[in-house]
């Protein structure tokens, strides 16, 4: 299944990102953790915001006894300034401390979530043949994640601080100005909570021009993310099939696709710089200016003699708590902007996982059921995708248990397609497979898979419960299929597939087989790759310890008639019958890799 073909991209909404991302953490069982730890954050906040009324309080008897030149309040106010600047201390330490384990808390359910949805049975696949969504699962989980979960932290906590000290010092600075009046042209003005209005008007002009400069940064950094991925992507297959590459003498050609992959991500990269060198001339001057603004705003009543030098200083304090929590917007644009992003690539995954279990909706699907006969049928099966349909050359087939019966088809028919279809991972087209009821058929695909562990928890106890054979049984099959050499190995733990040859994993994979001895085997194109001794030794062993068990090869069968006697065939079935791209919501999309 092509990756273009496999999937029509949709863009997602806002709503729909919040949305399940709440459901995720809705149902962590990190959730009372991560309230309890909200709880302390806020209660932290609300202390440091009381701590912060104290501190501006203490402006005006500080700077009037430096007026007055009284040396014993000064000292006094010294005193009382080292204890509430040793309280302010603790409690943003404090703050810092709970932060850091709501981050550690939000990303371990987050990433948990993740997993869970992902590896539910069939969705990794699944996803897999989704198209662009499915390339980098794992930065999506991994790095994207993380990035949410330290972004969100920091915006929430920042943004909940900025709230709080805005509704209190915004009773405070009203108070401090309501007494200003100006004194113009020999009339009188008094205008209610100046300073206020002076600091809501300041800050908005200032956010709402940082927006208009910063809003491109939220399509730039999603654009980063997935060149980011397309790099990561090339880097990882150039890796994985460093062998080709070298016996191809293909460095060059390698060297130049990673080249162009870096390439588009610098000047993604650099698009983000210039836009972040254009915000900065907005906020540095906003910056600047504050600096004397609040001076500027109460000067005129100051030089009046309405207020104190201490007055003025605790207006100035105010004006600027108001202010700064109202241009908390200004100093987190561009934060905002990567979170924004960053929630895209998190959410969408997320929507795309639970989306491909209804891949294709419209189309019509196999009908699964259970005979309780015991037997495998096929009746008029239609197997579809993007390429074409293929179907059996015989419209009704049931196959007995204990049978053996080789399904061949010329390159191209879908003999791969056929065995997903019969596993239960690609359920598009129609008609009927039937599976025997009470037996779990074992599906050895044509690259095997071995879970990270021991060769003799690989062999026959995943668990390591001691529920498998024992030592002597591993030894002798690993002795008949030709893998005698590794019996010394049965303790080690490594990662086999780097270990072993192709051809020793398939070998591997059919001894775990026959110790698990199951009632139905079905095996897609894995004895192909054999000589005839080999595949001979294979199905010898087959014989010795399934002598009972159905046996349904899917490939060329070269060299298996004896043991395959009955043979079906898979072939193209009527032209035009294809399956149409499926439709997933997917905002921060990387490009599927090439080739796909």
């Amino acid at each position: 299944m092509n990756g273009p073909a496999a999937a029509e991209i949709e863009a997602s909404r806002f709503r729909d990102q919040l949305a399940t991302v709440r459901e995720a953490l809705a149902g962590s069982p990190r959730r009372r953790a991560l309230v309890r730890l909200a709880a302390g954050i806020l209660a932290v906040v609300v202390a440091t915001a009381v701590g912060q009324l104290l501190l501006n309080r203490w402006n005006q008897p500080f700077y009037d006894a430096i007026q007055r030149r009284d040396v014993p309040e000064f000292l006094h106010q010294l005193v009382v300034f080292a204890g509430i600047a040793g309280g302010l201390l603790a409690l943003n330490i404090g703050q810092q401390w709970l932060n850091q384990r709501f981050r550690l808390r939000l990303r371990e359910a987050l990433t948990l979530d993740l997993i869970d949805q992902w590896m539910r049975p069939g969705r990794a696949f699944r996803v897999a043949h989704a198209g662009a969504i499915g390339v980098n699962p794992d930065q999506r989980m991994q790095q994207d994640a993380a990035h949410l979960s330290d972004l969100s932290t920091d915006l929430g906590a920042g943004l909940l601080q900025s709230f709080i000290l805005l509704v209190s010092f915004i009773g405070v600075l009203w108070q401090l100005s309501s007494g200003f009046v100006f004194h113009i042209g020999g009339h009188v003005l008094a205008i209610p909570g100046y300073m206020v209005w002076a600091a809501i008007l300041y800050a908005g002009t200032a956010s709402w021009l940082s927006w208009l400069v910063g809003r491109p940064l939220i399509g730039l950094n999603s654009e980063r993310y997935a060149r980011e991925a397309e790099l990561r992507f090339s880097m990882v297959r150039v890796n994985e099939h460093v062998d080709a590459v070298a016996l191809a003498r293909g460095e060059a050609g390698e060297r130049r696709r990673l080249e162009a992959d870096l390439g588009a991500l610098l000047a993604a990269m650099l698009r983000i710089y210039t836009a972040q060198i254009n915000l900065a001339w907005v906020t540095d001057t906003y910056g600047w200016i504050t600096v004397v603004a609040p001076i500027l705003v109460a000067a005129p009543v100051y030089f009046a003699g309405d207020i104190s030098f201490g007055g003025l200083m605790m207006a100035v304090g105010a004006f600027n708590q108001v202010h700064s929590s109202l241009r908390w917007f200004i100093n987190n644009i561009g934060a905002i902007a990567d979170w924004r992003a960053t929630l895209m690539r998190v959410a969408d995954f997320r929507l795309a996982i639970g989306e491909a279990d209804t891949l294709h909706g419209q189309e019509q699907r196999i009908a699964f059921a259970e005979n309780a006969d015991g037997r495998m049928t096929f009746d008029e099966l239609e197997v579809v995708s993007p390429a074409g349909c293929s179907t059996l050359s015989e419209p009704h087939v049931a196959i007995a248990p204990g049978e053996h019966v080789l399904i061949t088809g010329d390159p191209g028919t879908g003999k791969t397609l056929f065995f997903r279809a019969v596993a239960g991972l690609w359920p598009w087209g129609s008609g009927r497979i039937g599976l025997p009821a009470g037996a779990a058929p074992a599906f050895v695909p044509r690259t095997p898979y071995f879970a990270p562990g021991t060769l003799r928890q690989v062999l026959g106890d995943p668990d390591g419960d001691g529920d498998a054979p024992d030592d002597g049984a591993l030894k002798s099959v690993l002795a008949e299929i030709g893998l005698g050499r590794l019996s010394s190995s049965l303790g080690r733990a490594a990662r086999w597939e780097h270990e072993l040859s192709d051809d020793e994993q398939r070998l591997l994979a059919f001894a775990a087989v026959a110790l698990a001895r199951p009632r139905w085997v079905v095996i897609d194109e894995a004895l192909d790759t054999f000589d005839g001794a080999t595949a001979k030794r294979v199905l010898a062993l087959f014989a010795k310890h399934l002598p009972e068990a159905a046996i349904v090869n899917i490939g060329r069968g070269q060299h298996n008639y004896e043991f395959f006697p009955r043979a079906l065939r898979i072939e193209k079935g009527p032209p035009g019958k294809t399956l149409r791209p499926a439709r997933i919501r997917a905002g921060a999309i990387e490009p599927p890799p090439r080739g796909l």
